[in-house]
C-alpha cells in the first residue's frame, strides 16, 4: 500500500490534484487516442515513483491526464505485460494507482488475434466476457482488504449496460462492431495452430496477451470496466499465415479512429 499511495501522491503533486473520472488503456498500436484529448498534463512511467517501465516498442510509456468528450480522463499510453519479465502486482500496479487518483471506471483497449471465423482484420470485438490462461493472477498472495474483498465475484467482470451502450453507438455511427469472448495467453510467441484449433474450442473468440490482470485488479477494486479488442490478424482455419508485428501495428492504425470516436461516445454517456 505505501508503494501506492508514494506513487499517487507524486501524480497529484505533478498534475496539481487533476481529479480523472475515468481511466483507460491503450494497447499496441492504439496510442493515437491522445491525438483527441485535451492534454492537461503528461508523465512519464520512468519519473514516477515504483511504476514499471513498458519495454514493447509499440508503447511510448506515458501517463496523459486531460478531457476526452470533455469528460476528465486518465490514459495510459502503453502498458505493462506479463511476459516482459514483470509481476501481475506490477502489471496492475497503475490500475491500482488510477482507483486511487479517484477513477470510477476503466476503459480497457488491445490488440488481438481473431478466432472467430466471420472476424476480419481492424474489426471491433466489445469484450463481453473472457477466459485467464495467465499462469498466475493479481490477486494470489495475501489480499489487501483496503483494495477489496478476498474472493471478488467474476460473474460480469465487464459492465453489461456499457457493453449495451457501445453496440447503440455503434448502431448510430455504422462501426463494424462484434462481440466476444476474450481468452489471456502469457505470450510473447504466438499460438500454434493447434493451440487456435484449443482457445477456439473452450469458448474463446479472440486471444491476447493482456487485458485479464488488469480486469481482475479492476474487479476486485470495484470498478466497472468496459474493454475492446482490434482485430489485427486472423486466427481461423484457412486464415492463418504468418504474422509480424508491422501487420499487427496497421491493423490497429486502421481501426483506430473507429476504437476513438467508440470510446470517446461511450465516456460521454457516463454518469
Amino acid at each position: 500500500m505505501k508503494t501506492l499511495q508514494e506513487a499517487a501522491q507524486f501524480i497529484r503533486e505533478k498534475t496539481h490534484q487533476y481529479q480523472p473520472d475515468f481511466g483507460i488503456v491503450l494497447g499496441t498500436g492504439l496510442g493515437a487516442l491522445v491525438q483527441d484529448l485535451q492534454v492537461a498534463f503528461s508523465l512519464n512511467y520512468s519519473d514516477i515513483p515504483h511504476f514499471p517501465v513498458s519495454t514493447v516498442e509499440s508503447h511510448s510509456g506515458k501517463l496523459i491526464f486531460g478531457e476526452l468528450g470533455g469528460r476528465p480522463v486518465v490514459v495510459m499510453q502503453g502498458r505493462f505485460h506479463y511476459y516482459e519479465g514483470y509481476s501481475m502486482e506490477q502489471v496492475v500496479f497503475p490500475i491500482r494507482v488510477m482507483q486511487r487518483l479517484g477513477v470510477k471506471k476503466l476503459f480497457v483497449s488491445n490488440a488481438a488475434g481473431g478466432l472467430d471465423p466471420n472476424f476480419n482484420t481492424s474489426d471491433l470485438m466489445v469484450i463481453t466476457d473472457h477466459i485467464n490462461l495467465q499462469p498466475t493472477n493479481p490477486l494470489i498472495g495475501k489480499n489487501l482488504d483496503e483494495l477489496g474483498p478476498r474472493f471478488p465475484d467474476m460473474s460480469e467482470p465487464y459492465s453489461a449496460h456499457m457493453v449495451q451502450q457501445a453496440l447503440d453507438i455503434s448502431l448510430q455511427h455504422g462501426l463494424s462492431v462484434k462481440t466476444g469472448v476474450y481468452a489471456s495467453v502469457p505470450g510473447p510467441m504466438l499460438e500454434t495452430k493447434a493451440e487456435y484449433t484449443y482457445l477456439r474450442t473452450i469458448g474463446a473468440d479472440a486471444v491476447g496477451m493482456s487485458t485479464v490482470p488488469e480486469v481482475i485488479a479492476a474487479v476486485h477494486l470495484g470498478l466497472p470496466v468496459f474493454a475492446v479488442s482490434v482485430i489485427t490478424d486472423l486466427c481461423s482455419p484457412g486464415n492463418i499465415k504468418k504474422v509480424v508485428l508491422l501487420d499487427i501495428l496497421e491493423a490497429a492504425a486502421k481501426a483506430e479512429p473507429h476504437m476513438t470516436l467508440l470510446i470517446k461516445e461511450l465516456i460521454k454517456r457516463q454518469d
